[in-house]
């Protein structure tokens, strides 16, 4: 096509670190293949994060079968996340840049916002976890007291470690995650073979109400497949533009789904005996002998660091598709210093946990509308973009006169209106609709609003745009 020739393509740049940003990947670098999602996937989420997200769910009150039940059906989001990997291909570029077709060139620079925020938060996130892992393993020497000076040293050192990976790039990011893939998968091994003479599935006899399992399925539906569609793009942009869609979704999936789904029962398991109130990186180490901490801790910091790298990357790119005009490895680093200086308030500080805590409750508030109106857009064009108008900051197929389409901001804010309406957030906010639900001893009520966000969001850009989009499809033909 015309696209691959009149698109400008990044400058070379120094050997090994990735200059691609937002711009279009041609052909001639399209050297992915569904396999290296799969095991991209799979590296990142063998991760103990999800141990975690498993012992919370357990929290709720669910038997251990209601428990198991909730991470089947629930991490089937990542469905979700294979799919919004099959635009990538296409136009060739990131997720926030493509997102410039259903909302505008302009309109799209609030979403990338609020997905520069919901990946900061999330880099902060793992950065603490790092350090926290790190001063725990210093506790555990004994020599080395967890002073002011050690806590600072430990977060500097973590965010110049964590710069390398996103900072060499995607190439970097997959082959690495493919060879994490196994010590983390001993480290599961090992852990649950610790865990099965321990487990306790009956601890909780009579387990928890239906609107408490809509708050569970709700939470793990967040923390899985539809946490991660703003990322899928990201990386699957270097797959062949006629790579099967099948195999596509079908890798992600499963590379996504396998680990989650083991992990969270495992930490499930854990929690029947430790108590969900030992939910954390270090209190699910506590069960066990005190040989298994040194690497279990180890690994996990390896761990995360390996998750947050996906997350940074996407944060730069995101920066990019914002309209800042900096190089991608320019944008890592910026971010790397803002999540770096917010790690160190969130150790110092106890009361930022709770505070990215309830961040995190309502960043589904935005994801599950915009994930409708991505896929839905995508479906409307017949799965086809025009690359060229994509890279565009002026003018083109998706400027629309003013750069913003407002069929997909009133759909973006109509989903998001429906989701707050039926999010359950107790004791911090119940929407009018979960309310509807409460009873006097569950305090709030059934949580929706991931369904009535995706459901929303997606028949009112279908309303709103079928006809434009329709029009536009036409004009990419001729």
């Amino acid at each position: 096509m015309k696209e691959a020739l009149e698109i400008p393509v990044a400058e070379a740049g120094p050997i090994g670190i990735e200059q691609r940003g937002i711009d279009y990947i041609p052909p001639t670098e399209r050297w992915a293949k569904p396999h290296n999602l799969f095991w991209m996937w799979s590296g990142a989420l063998f991760n103990v994060e999800y141990l975690v997200y498993g012992a919370v769910l357990y929290g709720f009150g669910f038997t251990f079968l209601q428990a198991l039940s909730i991470i089947l059906i629930g991490n089937l989001s990542y469905v979700l996340l294979g799919l919004t990997s099959l635009q990538g291909p296409e136009a060739g570029t990131t997720t926030f840049t493509i997102n410039r077709a259903p909302f505008g060139i302009q309109g799209s620079k609030l979403l990338a916002f609020f997905n520069w925020l919901t990946q900061v938060g999330f880099e902060t996130e793992g950065v603490a976890i790092i350090v926290l892992a790190a001063l725990a393993l210093a506790d555990k020497v004994g020599v080395v007291h967890p002073s002011t000076t050690l806590k600072i040293a430990f977060v500097v050192g973590a965010g110049l470690i964590q710069l390398v990976l996103p900072l060499y790039g995607h190439e970097k990011i997959l082959k690495t995650l493919r060879l994490l893939f196994w010590p983390f998968l001993a480290l599961f091994i090992v852990f649950a073979i610790l865990t099965v003479t321990k487990v306790k599935l009956n601890a909780v006899s009579h387990g928890a109400s239906w609107q408490v399992y809509m708050e569970g399925l709700a939470f793990i539906i967040s923390a899985s497949g539809l946490g991660w569609t703003e990322n899928g793009n990201d990386y699957s942009r270097y797959l062949p533009r006629d790579v099967s869609k099948k195999a596509t979704v079908l890798s992600v999936f499963l590379g996504s789904y396998i680990p989650s789904v083991l992990l969270m029962i495992l930490g499930t398991a854990v929690a029947t005996f430790v108590g969900s109130q030992n939910a954390s990186i270090t209190g699910m180490a506590r069960a066990f002998s005190g040989w298994f901490l040194w690497p279990y801790l180890l690994v996990a910091i390896v761990q995360v660091f390996a998750i947050n790298s996906l997350d940074l990357y996407s944060s730069g790119v995101t920066l990019q598709a914002l309209g800042l005009r900096i190089k991608r490895w320019q944008a890592v680093i910026l971010d790397t210093v803002i999540c770096t200086a917010l790690a160190a308030y969130a150790v110092f500080a106890s009361s930022f946990n709770n505070l990215l805590n309830e961040f995190i409750l309502f960043i589904i508030v935005w994801v599950a509308p915009w994930t409708a109106i991505y896929l839905v857009d995508w479906l409307l064009r017949k799965m086809r973009y025009s690359s060229e108008d994509l890279q565009k900051t002026k003018g083109g197929l998706y400027f629309r006169g003013n750069g913003i389409h407002w069929p997909a901001i009133t759909a973006q804010i109509g989903g998001m209106i429906a989701a707050l309406m039926a999010l359950d957030a107790y004791p911090h906010y119940v929407g009018p609709i979960s309310n509807l639900t409460a009873t006097k001893t569950s305090g709030g009520g059934a949580d929706f609003s991931i369904f009535t966000g995706l459901i929303v969001g997606a028949l009112l850009y279908w309303l709103l745009a079928r006809k434009g989009v329709k029009k536009e499809n036409e004009a990419l033909s001729s």
